[in-house]
């Protein structure tokens, strides 16, 4: 019985993926739970286990290839499946829970379904394979149809059926194909400038996925932001009392263990930034954890790994923890559920430079803190005028969801707690 195995869903909305590595080859042995292939994905690299024991009869799409959710990855040919047996197949719960060695729980994956079995067929074939094929949940085609599609590298997805039932054919593909050409070639009559001026680079899916998240939200959300400026010199002096001790453990304690700690007491006081609206069940929705996102650089774009419960966490565990979503950041590391429910988002840009901004909401939270880039300047300690140590703030806020007076005095909250570090200990 021949099974097509598509790509699964895994979790978060994610629509598409590409492929990086192949790990079989057509006409390969494989056993249930042996990897196929290493996909990209939003902001994770996973691997994509098999679903079945058999021998791989297809493997579709190349190195670099973007495939979408439900599109076919791979056909496995099952033996001693067949007639009651593969009914019962059949039968089985299409999505079950898959987690990878190394990867945490990589999301769902579709193992078994009522469009999970089709027997080999070609173009023009049986009544009996042409019923099968009606059974895809996607675009119905021929397996020739298909072929073409990948050979003039076609989304079949977009291309009209004229065959029975609405499915694609060869010809639907090649006339998709030259109609498409026409207009290419009509666009060619436009001045292109000289290639040694322009460098083009395939979009990634981070990229692709950060310009779609940064979009959904500003057109969404109401942005506010709040500028800042705290003066630390009694957390400075803490933190430079300590960090010989945490080095001593192997600890780095830098500043932002502090700053996600007064933003967690904070979020305690005013709630509403902890918070989402739901407009289609007319309520607000109060999140009674502190999940905190760390938006992170890396080489390949801005990556936003959640600290869990950070209101009952110490200083010591969230340098740790800062550590850890950090090196697992740059090295590619990080699994969808190290990105999962946040409900507030701290940036820190001024480890590179920069003293204000106006951060982007991690739609759909309620708020995001932007921290710039320490300065010096002189301030007033009774009658003496003295160096100051300020970090400069950026709040920004969903103003549907957070009023202008409630964003001043959470602000101010976490400026007590970074000003004097101390009363972190007496709430």
């Amino acid at each position: 019985m021949r099974y097509i195995f598509n790509f699964p869903d895994i979790g978060e909305g994610l629509d598409e993926g590409t492929i990086l590595e192949w790990y079989v080859v057509k006409g390969q042995q494989i056993k249930s739970g042996d990897p196929l292939v290493k996909m990209e994905t939003d902001k994770v690299v996973t691997d994509i286990p098999s679903p079945k024991t058999g021998t791989l009869t297809m493997v579709y799409g190349k190195i670099g290839e973007v495939i979408h959710v439900g599109n076919p990855l791979v056909e496995i040919e099952i033996e001693g499946v067949e007639g009651a047996a593969a009914v019962a197949e059949q039968k089985k719960p299409e999505f079950e829970a898959v987690e990878e060695k190394g990867a945490g729980v990589v999301g769902t994956l579709e193992v078994a379904g009522n469009n999970a079995y089709l027997p080999s067929s070609d173009e023009g074939s049986s009544s009996q394979q042409a019923t099968a094929e009606k059974s895809m949940k996607k675009v119905l085609a021929t397996p020739v149809a298909r072929a073409y599609a990948r050979e003039f590298n076609v989304d079949i997805n977009l291309v009209t059926g004229t065959g029975p039932g609405g499915r694609v054919m060869k010809e639907d593909i090649k006339n998709y194909f030259e109609s498409f050409k026409r207009i290419e070639d009509n666009a060619k009559v436009v001045p292109q400038l000289p290639t040694d001026r322009i460098t083009y680079q395939p979009l990634s899916q981070i990229r692709k996925t950060i310009a779609k998240n940064m979009t959904t939200s500003k057109h969404t959300a109401v942005h506010m932001t709040v500028h800042e400026e705290v003066e630390i010199s009694e957390l400075m002096r803490v933190r430079d009392k300590f960090k010989k001790q945490f080095a001593d453990k192997d600890i780095k304690l830098s500043y932002l263990p502090f700053v996600l700690k007064a933003v967690a007491l904070a979020l305690k006081k005013h709630p509403t930034l902890n918070a989402e609206l739901d407009l289609e069940g007319n309520r607000m929705v109060f999140k009674n954890y502190v999940n905190i996102g760390i938006a992170v650089d890396t080489e390949d774009g801005l990556v936003v790994p959640v600290i869990r419960d950070v209101d009952q966490l110490t200083i010591a565990e969230l340098a740790v923890k800062v550590m850890e979503i950090a090196e697992k950041g740059r090295t590619r590391q990080l699994s969808l559920n190290d990105m999962k429910d946040g409900t507030f988002t701290v940036t820190n840009y001024g480890s590179i430079g920069g003293l204000y901004a106006v951060p982007v909401i991690n739609y759909p939270q309620a708020a995001i803190l932007g921290i710039g880039r320490l300065f010096e300047k002189p301030i007033f300690k009774g009658t003496e005028v003295v160096k100051g140590s300020f970090f400069p703030l950026s709040l920004s806020v969903d103003h549907r969801i957070v009023d202008g007076g409630e964003t001043t005095r959470f602000i101010n909250t976490v400026m007590a707690y970074l000003n004097e570090p101390v009363l972190m200990l007496m709430d």
